[in-house]
This record gives C-alpha cells, sequence and structure tokens, in this order.
C-alpha cells in the first residue's frame, strides 16, 4: 500500500512537470493535466477501496462477469464510429469528454477469471482447454487494434498465473519456442512493427522518424547524471520528446531526479513486487494465491516493458508507467489491480 501510494504521488508531481509546457501550448494553462490525473486518481482509489471491502472479488460469478464485459468492450472498439483511433490503433471508445480503453481493463478481468476457473489444486493436473480459450479470445480482439503492447502483458500476465497452478515446464518450454515464431510472425505481418525492430537496432537509421523517440528520451535520461537538473528543470519537454507526461515520464523523472531520484522510482515498484508476492504466499486460499500472483505480475511486467522502452533496451511500444503515466484507464487499471491485492492480503492464513 505504501509503494502503491507513494508511486501514485510521484506521478501526480511529474505528470505536471512533464506536462506543464504541453499545457501551456493546448490549454494556455499549466494544470489541467495535473489536475485531471487527480480525479483519475480519486476516482481509482476510491474503487479500489470499494473492490477491497467487497466479498464479491472471492467469487467466480463477478470475475465472470467482469471478463463477458470486457471482452465487449474490446468487440466495440474495433465498430467503426465507436471505436477511436489515436496514433494509428483503434484502442479507445469516446463518450463525449470520457475515454476508456478496454485493453486495459481486460489484463485484471482475465487474471481473476482464469484464477477463479482453476479446479484442481496445485501439483495435480490442471490442463484444460477453455483456459487457453479465455486468453486467446482477447488477445485476438487486442491484435486487431492493434495494440502489442497490452497483448503481451496480458500474455505475460495469463501465463504467470498458469506457471504457479502447476503447469509442467514442458508446456511452458514448447510454448517459449511457439512464441518466438509467432512473434516474428506478427512483425513481419506489419511493416510499421519490423520498422521499430530496424529503429531499435539502430535508432540512427531514422531519427527524425522511427528512431526519434527513443533518441530523445536518452537525450532526457543521459544528461540527468547522478542527481539531474532538478525538479521542473526538464530540456526534454519543451516538445523535443513528443507527450512526455505519458508513456516516456520515466525519462522525464531520470533526467530531473538522476540516477538517483529514478533508483528510488524503481526500488519502489520492487517493494511492492515483494509485498504482493508475501500476500499471495499467505493468501488463505489457492485460487486466492493465484490472483493475487497475476495482478503482480500485470504491475511489474508492465513496469519492466516501460523503462526497457524508455532506456532503449527495448523496442518502442505504446505502454504506461503504472501508477506515474497520465491517464484514467491505465490508473484506474492499476488501482484495480492494487485493490485486488489488498482484498486478498485480509484474508491471510492463519
Amino acid at each position: 500500500m505504501f509503494s502503491a501510494v507513494a508511486l501514485t504521488i510521484i506521478g501526480v508531481l511529474f505528470v505536471h512537470s512533464a506536462a506543464a509546457y504541453w499545457g501551456e501550448i493546448r490549454y494556455a494553462d499549466a494544470a489541467p493535466f495535473a489536475l485531471k490525473q487527480l480525479i483519475y486518481i480519486g476516482v481509482s482509489i476510491t474503487i479500489a477501496y470499494l473492490m477491497m471491502r467487497s466479498p464479491v472479488l472471492s467469487t467466480e460469478r463477478f470475475w465472470t462477469l467482469f471478463y463477458v464485459v470486457a471482452v465487449v468492450l474490446l468487440t466495440l472498439v474495433l465498430i467503426p464510429g465507436i471505436g477511436a483511433v489515436r496514433n494509428g490503433s483503434q484502442s479507445w471508445i469516446a463518450f463525449g469528454p470520457i475515454s476508456l480503453q478496454p485493453a486495459e481493463f481486460v489484463k485484471v478481468a482475465l487474471i481473476g477469471k482464469l484464477a477463479m476457473s482453476m479446479k484442481t489444486k496445485s501439483g495435480q493436473k490442471v490442463w484444460d482447454w477453455r483456459h487457453f480459450a479465455l486468453i486467446l479470445l482477447p488477445f485476438a480482439l487486442i491484435m486487431m487494434q492493434p495494440d502489442l503492447g497490452s497483448a503481451v502483458i496480458m500474455i505475460v500476465s495469463a501465463f504467470v498465473v498458469l506457471f504457479v497452478a502447476g503447469y509442467p515446464l514442458t508446456f511452458f518450454s514448447l510454448l517459449g519456442v511457439t512464441g518466438v515464431g509467432a512473434f516474428a510472425a506478427l512483425i513481419a505481418a506489419a511493416p510499421y512493427r519490423l520498422a521499430r525492430i530496424k529503429s531499435y537496432i539502430d535508432p540512427w537509421s531514422d531519427p527524425l522518424g522511427k528512431g526519434f523517440q527513443g533518441i530523445q528520451s536518452l537525450f532526457a535520461i543521459a544528461p540527468g547524471g547522478l542527481l539531474g537538473h532538478g525538479f521542473g528543470n526538464s530540456r526534454q519537454k519543451y516538445l523535443y520528446l513528443p507527450e512526455p507526461q505519458n508513456d516516456f515520464i520515466f525519462s522525464i523523472i531520470a533526467e530531473e531526479t538522476g540516477f538517483i531520484g529514478a533508483t528510488v522510482v524503481l526500488l519502489l515498484f520492487v517493494c511492492l513486487l515483494i509485498g504482493a508476492f508475501g500476500v499471495a504466499i499467505r493468501t488463505s486460499g489457492w485460487k486466492e494465491c493465484l490472483v493475487v500472483s497475476g495482478m503482480a505480475s500485470i504491475i511489474i511486467f508492465q513496469t519492466f516493458l516501460n523503462v526497457g522502452v524508455v532506456s532503449g533496451l527495448l523496442p518502442v511500444t505504446g505502454v504506461t508507467l503504472p501508477f506515474i503515466s497520465y491517464g484514467g484507464s491505465s490508473m484506474l487499471t492499476t488501482w484495480l489491480a492494487v485493490g485486488t491485492i489488498l482484498h486478498f492480503s485480509r484474508q491471510k492464513k492463519d
């Protein structure tokens, strides 16, 4: 809980810092992004608190309903006139000034439904083709948007649940080989993904195109040094790094607070990981352990993916930094995961 709250506070501060100039240019005011983020946080924490206190989270019926609603929303996104296109992906549903990204919510819904659908205890036979149907349906819908980043996070988190549930290691070995081939096919099927791989290998081959974000991100991180330029003193946020309050906000944190500040943020995520899996070990039941493990995996793997992208270790993909990046859907999803973990932390073993 401490880690989640601390990261959320850090997020508000750096959304304000990173988006200040964007706010002045687009809204003639430096505040809108931070104010909206505070509203998103208020709504998200309120819903997370209600989930923490509600007994329905321990029932499979709730997670089935959540999963069905999320899949329906994913389907609606693909209908012209309902789904909104942003940055080349049809991933949003707009309700006037409010917009939702169903791919975010389906990650939490899938983990809960998958974990609650396990019928046998760990160590016994757990293989069930329905588990794969649960995973592949939203995966296919997300890839039709397309949104590779969200799809990968969902798949990895789901496989963590299967691993903890007792699926054999041979299955994951076979899956790894198949996954590499499928990943290569997905890249080859979409020219823009191949271009991202090429710009990842050599971003300077297209410094004003596909390699632009990666290069500008490194231009933010590298000069930050040990202590950074100081809060609010980022240079890259002045229209060099596109929309720095979103996917590349960690670059601004590293630029303004340096290596030490960036390390503190990462250590808070490590504390959250340790605490969450500590809860998973101490939960009262096996299914509850699976749910908590999956929710923790969503947050941590998404963090790994985001930090890997902004630091140049991974190809650029549109993935937010949990708790910190600007955005309502991302914030709500992250706190839904936290609320679920805290709900089951109240049901520890004696």
